[in-house]
């Protein structure tokens, strides 16, 4: 697995006949009042895994939202879905650790798949803790008493430090699923081993995450462009000196990442030439989309989108490039007016011999395009992805690894 060589995956273990604790990310968009799944593209994405493990009997954790929200609910009806995308019954226990899901898990046979209740019910799995105090937890300690084996596919909470994600391996001989082996493996080429020139794309809100995503790439000399766009570019054009007009620079102010100019501007002043940043943009303007250069906008009209003068360089560098790891739309891609920019650099970055997709908003609107299957790769996982492409050992993938060191050959 490039530079997580060190993690087990599913062909270096016989699973036949043991029982395994399968951590998953099922948590999905759902109707609160009706229960009903919106989305099941995550279910769809592990059950490669799951089949994987027919000649186990499988016990699938998972978790759905998170106290206090709206849609943190029950898992009847993530297990009802699953029996119908796996073609067979998941028997759903109202449980998780108690009398009722170890009967269920003892009374299984081979092949069969348990889904137990929202892990996050339990207080105990919304702390973030070590593996070692994790292990130490009443949920992990009775968890692991319940299975052989380890399986961690979720990697849309890898870079969470949750009790089932870092405290089981702690605990049980741990294992990457098919999902989390070929997220990781995809990501890792990034830095290892991708075709040149490498240019990532780096737009959206996480203006935070991404400055450190550029910061990494370009001191490392992973990446040989970084195009900005959305409000990474905003920060970037204030960086520059230029007046970003009063909504754009509320809106800075509103995601606290008024900080992040600065630490921009000594990005650009590094590694200005191999930052692009369009500078010609579109506005909202009396309610209909204007295109001007950022240095004629008038103070009280929002940036909201590449203009297109500014889309020409940045597509010459995207159709250049052989490798695009694209993170973020350009900008309001939710409206029309302002979806060109979004729009026209996926279908640059889909023309790359590899391109790999940071997930989230972007991964939607590529999906909605058709243009899915012209990608190498999508991550499931936004948050994971882009820490992953910040160089920081996320603590799923750490706690892989130690665990594969410990228990050896298993």
């Amino acid at each position: 697995m490039g530079i997580y060589s060190k993690i087990k995956g599913l062909s270096d273990v016989d699973v036949s006949g043991k029982t395994i604790l399968l951590r998953v990310d099922f948590n999905s968009p759902i109707d609160p009042q009706a229960g009903l799944i919106l989305d099941d593209k995550r279910f769809r994405e592990h059950l490669y895994t799951i089949k994987a493990l027919e000649k186990a009997k499988t016990v699938i954790i998972t978790h759905q939202s998170r106290p206090g929200k709206k849609d943190f609910t029950s898992l009847v009806s993530h297990a009802q879905r699953l029996s119908e995308l796996l073609g067979k019954q998941v028997k759903f226990v109202d449980d998780i650790f108690g009398a009722c899901a170890k009967d269920a898990v003892r009374s299984a046979k081979t092949g069969d798949v348990i889904m137990l209740e929202n892990v996050r019910f339990n207080a105990e799995e919304n702390l973030k803790l070590s593996g070692e105090d994790a292990a130490k937890t009443v949920l992990i300690k009775n968890l692991a008493r319940m299975g052989d084996f380890f399986v961690n596919d979720a990697f849309g909470t890898a870079h969470r430090s949750q009790p089932t994600i870092v405290g089981l391996p702690e605990v049980l001989p741990a294992i990457a699923g098919l999902l989390m082996e070929r997220e990781v493996e995809n990501l890792s080429r990034v830095f290892q081993g991708a075709p040149r020139p490498v240019t990532f794309i780096l737009g959206g809100t996480k203006v935070d995450d991404s400055i450190d995503v550029a910061r990494h790439v370009l001191t490392n000399g992973i990446a040989d462009y970084v195009l900005a766009v959305g409000v990474v570019a905003n920060i970037f054009l204030a960086a520059k000196g230029y007046a970003i007009g009063k909504p754009s620079m509320d809106l800075i102010e509103q995601l606290g990442y008024t900080g992040q100019i600065e630490i921009a501007r000594d990005i650009l002043s590094r590694f200005n030439d191999t930052i692009i940043v369009p500078e010609h943009v579109a506005i909202k303007k009396d309610g209909s989309r204007v295109e001007m250069h950022v240095r004629d906008i008038p103070v009280d009209c929002p940036i909201l989108d590449v203009g297109s003068e500014g889309l020409i360089p940045c597509l010459d560098v995207i159709r250049r490039s052989k490798t695009v790891v694209l993170n973020g739309p350009a900008g309001l891609f939710e409206e029309s007016d302002y979806s060109f920019g979004t729009y026209e650099i996926i279908k640059a970055a889909s023309e790359a011999e590899f391109s790999v997709v940071g997930g989230g908003h972007t991964a939607a609107v590529i999906e909605k395009m058709g243009y899915d299957t012209r990608f190498t790769h999508i991550s499931t996982g936004g948050g994971a992805c882009i820490e992953f492409l910040t160089g920081k050992k996320l603590p799923a993938i750490a706690a892989l690894e130690k665990s594969a060191e410990r228990f050896g050959q298993i």
